[in-house]
């Protein structure tokens, strides 16, 4: 039954009010406790120091070159 701005006992701003709510809460990231994150590999860390500008192309090359060696064995 429609009674001015109520549908089904709750005033029509308290509709809005509890769907904004339910959508803060599954919109918001948040930290899970002890949830394990994912381990840079070393050629990430050696790509971003590259990128950084700690480590000039060169010594990137060779790094990776050493890398690359012991991945494959």
């Amino acid at each position: 039954m429609y009674d001015g701005y109520h549908f089904w006992g709750i005033h029509l701003i308290w509709w809005f009010v509890w769907l904004m709510f339910i959508f803060w809460i599954f919109a918001t990231p948040y930290y899970v406790p002890f949830q394990q994150k994912k381990k840079d590999s070393p050629l990430d860390i050696l790509k971003r120091r590259l990128a950084s500008g700690e480590i000039k192309t060169e010594e990137y090359q060779e790094k990776k070159k050493i890398l690359e060696s012991d991945l494959a064995k």
